[in-house]
């Protein structure tokens, strides 16, 4: 089996490890494959790839989306980055907990967010490019955002002044998200 998914922290996010064959030339490793991820009880079935590049001390999130909802599986493909994960999930043992992953292109790491998370990244080189995978179509109707340095939810942020969007730096805390009554669209289980 090329792909390893290793539990987290937080119920239904995993990481997912793949195997890499390098050699004289540089290296070779299969990202997805629907077959191998079914087994492995990851997605296999995705719509849409998304490509973003930021610079060094650029936050993106946390991104969610309930209409349709939408799991992603993320990847650092050139820098290094804390791809980071939150349980949103109403009745979740662990309901407002993050998990962050600090990973390098080279570490030819992913992490699996389901929906039901917020999903964000923060960039640690001078340039990174992530890619992630969705299991549905964006539709900015029905998407939104926990603001990313909310206290509730305990990041450890490796940036204290980071650069955001303005839509990121507005973001709706954790709290008014739960008071709001489109999130019961997430549950768990």
């Amino acid at each position: 089996m090329p792909f390893i998914r290793e539990a987290t922290p937080l119920p239904d996010c995993f990481i997912v490890r793949q195997q890499v064959y390098p050699d004289g030339r540089g290296f070779f490793t299969e990202v997805w494959r629907s077959d191998f991820f079914a087994e492995l009880g990851l997605p296999a079935n995705f719509v849409q790839l998304n490509h973003s590049g930021s610079v060094g001390g650029v936050v993106r999130g946390l991104h969610f989306q309930w209409d349709p909802p939408m799991g992603k599986l993320m990847r650092v493909a050139v820098g290094r980055a804390m791809l980071v994960a939150v349980d949103i999930r109403k009745g979740s043992p662990t309901l407002g907990q993050a998990f962050t992953l600090e990973c390098d292109a080279s570490d030819r790491v992913q992490l699996w967010a389901p929906p039901g998370f917020a999903r964000g990244f923060c960039v640690l080189s001078d340039f990174a490019e992530i890619n992630y995978l969705v299991t549905n179509c964006y539709n900015p109707k029905g998407e939104s955002g926990i603001l990313w340095n909310d206290p509730a939810l305990g990041i450890h942020w490796p940036v204290s002044d980071p650069i955001l969007s303005k839509k990121d730096a507005t973001a709706q805390t954790l709290a008014q998200w739960l008071d709001n009554p489109l999130s019961d669209h997430f549950t768990y289980p």
